[in-house]
């Protein structure tokens, strides 16, 4: 019997049968045409370039939305009905899930569920490792059944989110007008850096951000910097809030864009900054890296929830799209930004060799090293900043995280803010 992929009989018109991946009911070619999902989340991942793919691939349309975190966070627990794929965080998911406005995920469905890294199902990067303070994925990525409003810390076969992206996160640097090096957190307080540092306006990440700092400085070790008491949350604004009131942040950003034109117009030199702010920073020709500190890294993981209204032949194009995410085009495109697929290994078909041992392994560059879009962000002999795969991910100390006191730390971010 000759193999036919699922993509091809999406595409060709036939329909596959009960047994493949779905089952019943059996999708038709022309019927998966006229399907449009509406998906929103961050920029992070919601990109024209994988929309286009899928309507290449899959032959449906995805329609897509960019917000801020908080705007995610807002519409995903109070407008059900306005979309159809949410792309959120791990942190965001704590917020929106006991909302029931998301549907739990059949992991019998997903063709690489098996290769989703440890990470994501219990937590362990390795068997060895350690797992990180804060909201870590695994424990609030799967519930108790299809109807589930609660978080469960095993496998049971039933997901909230389907991972697909992650990373380390730290401070970016402008080396060319620091000078010197620097390695630990602590550096963003420096009054050397005076009114040229700036930290993202997210609260939820923004505050992980500072017990980085804080801890750094010596000043109080958590015993759970995703979990602050008040007295703690108290204690980390104070410190911020000193610093601010004697000119140390030159802006707050929210967005992607603000923190890309504060490092490459040179007015900031230190901050909090994500992967593909840095890869558009260095796509610019402007010197500009990614801090590995010795304190570790701050995390977040994202991965694809459906809403609760969700049902039929829309419903069977997600998962249908959730397979084809997984498949490998989208994670090669995703690591060509600095960031991570939840099933690298098929990531790997769609990337060079050169490019693979640059972005996962930490080799160095044996040519040129392009964005996704085909730019050169670092000539050959070139290594990764912080390493590879294994050492980037397992120096992770803390992940983005929903706090027991949550809305006492945003009104008192809100006041430093403001200050």
């Amino acid at each position: 019997m000759t193999k036919i992929s699922r993509r091809h009989v999406l595409k060709g018109g036939a329909a596959f049968a009960a047994g493949s991946t779905l089952g019943a009911p059996m999708i038709w070619a022309q019927n998966i045409k006229d399907v449009t999902l509406r998906q929103f989340g961050t920029g992070v991942s919601n990109l024209n370039e994988v929309a286009q793919k899928v309507k290449e691939d899959l032959g449906f349309t995805l329609e897509m939305t960019a917000l801020d975190s908080d705007s995610v966070t807002q519409r995903a627990a109070t407008q059900p009905k306005s979309f159809d794929i949410a792309d959120i965080e791990y942190w965001i998911c704590k917020k929106v899930w006991p909302t029931g406005n998301l549907q739990a995920m059949d992991t019998s469905k997903i063709k690489n569920y098996d290769k989703i890294v440890g990470i994501f199902r219990n937590g362990k990067l390795t068997p060895e490792s350690v797992i990180a303070q804060g909201t870590a994925p695994h424990t609030v990525g799967f519930t108790s059944g299809p109807n589930g409003t609660d978080f469960v810390q095993e496998e049971s076969g039933w997901m909230t989110l389907i991972p697909t992206i992650y990373n380390a996160d730290t401070l970016g640097i402008r080396p060319d007008l620091i000078g010197r090096p620097i390695r630990n957190w602590s550096e963003l307080l420096n009054p050397e850096f005076k009114g040229k540092a700036s930290i993202l306006d997210i609260s939820s990440i923004g505050i992980m951000d500072m017990a980085m700092v804080v801890e750094s400085m010596g000043e109080y070790k958590y015993p759970d910097k995703g979990n602050m008491t008040r007295d703690e949350i108290d204690m980390t604004l104070a410190i911020f809030t000193e610093a601010k009131k004697n000119g140390q942040f030159r802006a707050f950003w929210k967005s992607f864009d603000e923190s890309v034109n504060l490092m490459a117009s040179g007015e900031v030199v230190i901050q909090s900054m994500w992967s593909p702010a840095i890869t558009a920073v260095k796509s610019k020709g402007i010197p500009c890296v990614y801090q590995p500190l010795e304190e570790g890294y701050r995390s977040w993981g994202g991965g694809i929830g459906l809403s609760a209204a969700l049902t039929g032949l829309e419903r069977d194009a997600a998962y249908e799209y959730i397979n084809w995410y997984l498949d490998g085009w989208v994670g090669g495109f995703l690591m060509r930004q600095g960031y991570y697929s939840a099933v690298p290994e098929t990531s790997r078909n769609y990337m060079s060799a050169d490019e693979w041992g640059f972005w996962f392994e930490g080799k160095p560059a044996e040519g040129d090293i392009t964005n996704p879009y085909g730019q050169v962000m670092e000539k050959a002999g070139a290594v990764r900043d912080g390493g590879s795969f294994y050492d980037r991910m397992g120096s992770v100390a803390c992940w983005n995280a929903v706090m027991d006191e949550n809305q006492y730390m945003v009104r008192k971010w809100n006041e430093f803010i403001a200050a």
